[in-house]
């Protein structure tokens, strides 16, 4: 159990994702993001699978069979695509509700942050582009918040982060 190590990887996620949220004016989302994390359901597991180089939900996955956290988590965080999934109203199955942008543009900078803390002097502006790419297929999205997210993404790999900020901001928010 790895409690300090796990209360550090969360306030240094949570501090990236607060500058990220703050530079393109969601300041509410900057400073409530992933509070959850703090909750017993998430914290515990978390310090009991703690690893350091990438999220203790992939350990408590490998170890149980499933994330307690990670169930707990995507259901309480609308930044997450796993919150916005539910049945189709045009034909059987799941599929992905249309997510406000700023939910999209939440959670690509929490994957951003993600990638910063986990792969730390190894993270280049392609990393999170990279990782999305490994999973995508996995994906429940939206069409229109798949595109967003790309977009995102690959402006990022392309064209760094000052400019996918400035373009969140006046483009995809509007502010």
């Amino acid at each position: 159990m790895n409690i300090i190590g796990h209360l550090k990887t969360i306030l240094h996620h949570k501090k990236l994702v607060r500058q990220g949220c703050f530079r393109v004016g969601l300041y509410r989302q900057g400073l409530f993001h992933d509070m959850s994390k703090f909750s017993p359901t998430e914290f515990i597991p978390g310090c009991l699978y703690f690893q350091g180089n990438m999220s203790p939900n992939n350990e408590e996955r490998r170890v149980k069979g499933y994330s307690s956290a990670w169930l707990h988590h995507k259901g309480r965080n609308k930044h997450h695509l796993e919150y916005w999934i539910d049945y189709s109203k045009e034909h059987e199955g799941m599929v992905g509700m249309r997510m406000p942008d700023k939910y999209v543009v939440e959670m690509f900078i929490d994957r951003m942050s993600a990638s910063k803390t986990y792969l730390k002097d190894k993270y280049t502006d392609a990393s999170p582009y990279e990782y999305y790419e490994r999973g995508k297929n996995n994906h429940i999205l939206h069409p229109e918040c798949r595109a967003l997210l790309e977009t995102l993404l690959t402006m990022l790999k392309d064209k760094g982060e000052d400019e996918t900020f400035r373009y969140i901001k006046t483009v995809v928010l509007k502010k």
